[in-house]
């Protein structure tokens, strides 16, 4: 069967267009279940998937995984069977009876247009080169979705001014993401003064610095941004994650698809994309 997984993720990749790092949570997740098939059946022949995989459901309880991390790999598997189906490899689906643990969602928060601008003015109040790094650092964020782990991770070379677009992550979880023209006269002009200004060492690779000319952390630019959002008198449920949010909700609202915005935010899997068609007005 580990020839069948290699073509479903084949299948994944060349034709239905998933990322690499999609195409590897797949892997990952699928070969899981299998060594589990393997062991428990002894060989393909006469095996019986439902049992089989009732059994490895109750294997991945007793592990404790989250709901939402069990609701992933049964949907991972489903997903591998129904291609077994359709591509006749398989007679019959033997998860159709396969109970996936219920995921309570919490609607994510969205900052509008004019509440982004009231977050964006606070920083611009400060004539400082810390105050034009958050500048900087919140208008990338809105305008490309990034994870703050990803955004604080980038180095001065994975930003590509020539073409406006970035590198974030490493390996085969890596995407490239466009920003437009606005973010990158920021970045130019961030690139040339004010990063100078904090740098210290000139080897440093970091792209955001603090003011000791080191990486700025993610935990510092949660407290730079809690400040800021405080200030702007936002309430306390704004985070950086929000302006992901934001620009999730935006796209949509724009008329992006939901697998092109999938692919924008790096989602492993288009379940966590879902929530915010949910949640964009129609």
């Amino acid at each position: 069967m580990r020839q069948e997984m290699e073509a479903f993720l084949s299948y994944l990749g060349r034709e239905r267009g998933y990322s690499r790092n999609t195409v590897t949570a797949y892997r990952n997740d699928l070969a899981q279940m299998l060594d589990f098939i393997e062991t428990e059946s002894g060989g393909p022949v006469g095996t019986d998937y439902a049992d089989i995989l009732k059994a490895y459901l109750l294997k991945l309880r007793e592990k404790r995984y989250s709901p939402a991390t069990m609701a992933r790999k049964i949907a991972s598997t489903r997903s591998f069977f129904k291609f077994m189906v359709d591509s006749g490899r398989l007679g019959e689906n033997p998860t159709q009876n396969l109970l996936s643990p219920r995921v309570s969602r919490h609607s994510p928060t969205y900052l509008s247009p004019a509440e982004y601008q009231r977050l964006l003015a606070e920083p611009t109040k400060v004539p400082t080169p810390e105050a034009q790094r958050d500048v900087v650092m919140l208008e990338l964020l809105h305008a490309t979705g990034l994870r703050i782990s990803e955004l604080v991770a980038l180095d001065v070379r994975d930003i590509d001014l020539d073409q406006s677009r970035l590198r974030c992550g490493r390996g085969d979880g890596g995407r490239e993401v466009c920003f437009g023209d606005r973010v990158c006269d920021l970045l130019r002009g961030f690139l040339r003064n004010h990063r100078l200004d904090l740098l210290y060492d000139e080897e440093e690779e970091a792209l955001f610095l603090n003011r000791r000319g080191a990486r700025l952390t993610r935990q510092g630019f949660w407290q730079i941004m809690k400040d800021y959002v405080s200030q702007a008198g936002l309430g306390d449920k704004v985070t950086p994650h929000t302006l992901r949010h934001s620009f999730a909700r935006e796209k949509l609202q724009s008329g992006a698809d939901l697998h092109s915005v999938q692919q924008l935010l790096g989602h492993a899997y288009i379940s966590s994309t879902k929530v915010y068609r949910q949640a964009a007005p129609r």
